[in-house]
């Protein structure tokens, strides 16, 4: 009897720790499930039809100018594919004389690179020239006001790189010499100007530019800090006169590195001594060159 329930209570002790031993792998394949499960989602939710986010890589590539490369075989975003670049890539599709996959997709074939580019180039072209246009009539109405107020020759205007330059000479129009003090025909030319720039919604900045002429006073120690001061002496007026934003402005001293006429010109001495507002053009830095180009053409 000692026996035989000795034998029982240890096949029952086995079976409750073979019983535990199992049971962990339950809990290991749900976790497992789960996992496989989330990661099948994310796959899911990450796809992007591959194919034609590849040629219209392409086509963006060859229409702004980079190489293009396309590796055959290749139809994931990231996947270099199954064989080495060809040396030519026909842009209709096809590389090396080969003809395209007859299985590509019609509308990923319609994508041309060329025709990208063309698209790309056109608007930009017609960005540039849409904003030349604005700046134009802009000059206009500055002209008109600055009549008005009879200060016809208060200011000269070109375009540059960054847009619209409105040059205000300051020897004894804005600023006596060595001062930073608005005079007041200075003041006219401002309040003539400034309701138009105003109702204009591209940024303004305001360059002080003096001659080659050394200073060093107790307010000014050199040329850099009187340019500056004259800079954001203006600023400050259009904002305080004309309620002009802050955060359409801002102010920069060049002192005399900048020059319109070189230092050995009798005229630099007074034409040198500038303050210039440039109405700042609302095109792509890169478009710049345009807008010098196509705002001092040809009216």
């Amino acid at each position: 009897m000692s026996s035989g329930h000795k034998r029982r209570g240890h096949e029952e002790e086995h079976d409750e720790e073979h019983e535990n031993h199992e049971r962990w792998l339950v809990s290991y394949a749900d976790m497992m499930t789960l996992l496989m499960v989330l990661f099948i989602v994310l796959f899911a939710i990450s796809q992007v039809d591959q194919k034609k986010f590849a040629a219209l890589k392409t086509g963006l590539s060859a229409g702004f100018g980079a190489p293009v490369a396309i590796m055959p075989g290749a139809d994931a975003l990231l996947d270099p594919g199954g064989a080495v670049a060809p040396d030519s890539v026909n842009i209709d599709g096809s590389s090396g004389g080969v003809k395209a996959n007859a299985n590509i997709d019609p509308q990923v074939a319609e994508i041309n690179p060329e025709r990208v580019a063309q698209l790309a180039k056109a608007t930009s072209e017609a960005q540039v020239k849409r904003e030349v246009e604005n700046l134009k009539k802009a000059r206009n109405e500055l002209k008109k006001a600055l009549a008005k107020a009879g200060v016809a020759k208060g200011a000269t205007f070109r375009f540059d790189e960054r847009g619209l330059v409105v040059t205000i000479v300051t020897d004894n129009v804005l600023f006596h010499s060595g001062s930073a003090t608005l005079e007041s025909q200075g003041r006219t030319i401002l309040n003539a100007v400034g309701p138009t720039m105003r109702e204009l919604p591209n940024k303004l900045s305001i360059d002080g530019h003096t001659n080659s002429i050394p200073i060093h006073t107790e307010q000014f120690f050199s040329n850099w800090e009187l340019s500056s001061a004259r800079a954001t002496g203006v600023l400050r007026y259009l904002h305080g006169a004309d309620s002009i934003p802050n955060n359409r402005m801002s102010a920069t001293g060049f002192a005399d590195t900048k020059p319109r006429l070189p230092n050995s010109d009798p005229r630099s001495v007074s034409l040198n001594r500038r303050v210039e507002i440039v109405i700042m053009a609302r095109v792509d830095n890169s478009s710049g060159r345009a807008v010098e180009n196509l705002g001092n053409g040809a009216e």
